[in-house]
């Protein structure tokens, strides 16, 4: 159209001297008719109401007779024609339409009848309608969307099932309502379709497609009351669990209840919610609980430590670091117990006082006993956290501090041992700088640690075949203390 071929005969000028008038011939040019920018009225009503009709079959499932060739053609003429307003807010009314008498109403009469599959089938159906419209009107989302600066047609049609469908009342109410119940009753030990939840829950993150945050629909149509109705849960669990179950069994538990939270919301809730929901229940089963767990009688963290149970230790250790001052929880029970344990270690009592002071050997030896414990605590248990490594080291100090002897019971208890014979030395040295380390780092006063070498010095003048090895163990005492040795 617009491309007319003209013919037009025109005589040839007259002839010059000697010649006759030629025969006339003919000139064929191509002119190019411009395309009418105007549509009658009728023809344009016409168009729309084809396309109307064949979107409404779409919607009905009955689009197997569409030439979708021509409704494209059809659709592309009207935006050419500057009818894309009319097209585009046709559309809305034809797709509001659909939804509101017949697509609501079916989901309204499912509310206590399978509802959430009516509902997602209604979604899946509707997402599917709005792909094949957007395809025939293709050309309206190429330019006149793009003009007017409204929404494409897809995005056009996932707003108007959220305004008109999923937000409508009591839609809204009840969808919300059925998801809580749905998890609620996985939380029992029931079983639910974890399909048909990660369906819906799917849907509400789609809709939040206009949104600048696009989980806004999501959020407050589930998200918000979900993880309020969890905290209120998880707060009564708490005191089901710590009513029934000993410290240790009670870690566990906590353990599985947070893995069920983030495996639930990684499958079939949104994977976003996995950080919250998991908070949440970290709150209500750790948290608020710290100090009645660790101190719980007969099985809280004094009961582990005295029983060594390495394992509910490491477990506790794990959970507990999940929260803040959940360590800081464990270390202050555990320096505590500690703390009474090596006083009555290095303390004297009224016997011991009269004899002259304890007895050298055992006082060292059971020192390094109580090192090796905790220093496998530390290592099997607490995965050599700085943070317990300087409590412990910090509460021996507090305790050796109490005993003004420990520097000559030390220098004794080396002596007795190497007096056993020559093939004990390494190892006695060994097990006597685990402690003798700690010892020079904690025996502030100098003459603490003068009286330590002089002890020491005396060892060595006695043990003549060892002298080589003992010089060199005193050496190492001088450079702690700071003073060079001849």
């Amino acid at each position: 159209p617009g491309l007319v071929h003209s013919t037009r005969q025109d005589t040839m000028s007259a002839p010059g001297p000697g010649l006759g008038r030629g025969p006339k011939q003919r000139d064929s040019k191509m002119r190019i008719r411009a395309f009418p920018m105007s549509m009658d009225e009728k023809y344009v009503n016409d168009i729309w109401q084809l396309l109307k009709n064949a979107i409404q079959e779409i919607q009905k499932k009955n689009n197997s007779g569409l030439s979708f060739e021509e409704l494209y053609r059809n659709a592309y003429n009207m935006v050419l024609h500057k009818q894309g307003e009319r097209l585009y807010t046709g559309l809305k009314e034809v797709v509001r339409e659909h939804l509101v008498e017949k697509v609501r109403v079916d989901v309204v009469q499912s509310l206590h009848n399978n509802f959430l599959e009516a509902l997602n089938i209604a979604w899946a159906d509707h997402q599917t309608a709005m792909v094949m419209i957007r395809d025939i009107l293709m050309y309206m989302d190429r330019v006149y969307v793009q003009q007017a600066h409204v929404g494409n047609v897809y995005d056009m049609g996932l707003i108007l099932f959220r305004d008109e469908v999923v937000r409508s009342d009591p839609v809204r109410e009840h969808l919300t309502a059925t998801l809580l119940s749905m998890v609620a009753c996985e939380r029992k030990g029931e079983i639910v379709d974890r399909g048909a939840v990660k369906s819906a829950c799917q849907m509400l993150m789609v809709l939040g497609v206009d949104e600048a945050n696009h989980r806004s629909v999501y959020e407050s149509d589930f998200e918000r009351t979900f993880l309020k109705e969890t905290a209120e849960f998880y707060q009564m669990e708490s005191q089901r669990l710590l009513a029934e179950n000993s410290a240790s069994v009670y870690v566990l538990k906590v353990d599985v209840r947070i893995k069920e939270e983030a495996e639930r919301a990684h499958h079939y809730l949104d994977p976003s919610t996995e950080e919250p929901v998991t908070r949440v229940v970290e709150q209500e089963l750790i948290s608020k609980h710290l100090h009645t767990v660790v101190e719980m009688e007969n099985s809280g963290v004094v009961h582990m430590l005295k029983h060594e149970r390495l394992g509910d230790l490491a477990c506790t250790y794990t959970l507990f670091g999940r929260v803040k001052d959940g360590l800081q929880a464990i270390i202050a029970c555990m320096s505590k117990h500690l703390r009474e344990v090596g006083l009555a270690e290095v303390k004297e009592d009224a016997t011991e006082a009269a004899a002259g002071g304890k007895n050298a050997i055992t006082f060292i030896q059971s020192l390094l006993d109580l090192r090796d414990k905790y220093g496998r605590f530390l290592k099997e248990a607490f995965q050599g956290d700085v943070m317990f490594s300087r409590a412990i080291a910090s509460d021996f100090e507090f305790f050796v501090n109490q005993n003004s002897k420990s520097p000559e019971y030390l220098s004794l208890y080396i002596d007795n041992k190497l007096k056993k014979g020559p093939q004990s030395v390494i190892v006695c040295l060994f097990a006597a700088m685990l402690l003798l380390a700690m010892l020079m780092s904690i025996l502030i006063v100098k003459s603490e640690r003068e009286l330590l070498i002089l002890h020491m010095s005396s060892v060595a003048v006695s043990l003549p075949g060892c002298a080589c090895i003992m010089n060199g163990f005193i050496c190492g005492l001088c450079l702690l203390v700071g003073r060079a040795r001849c």
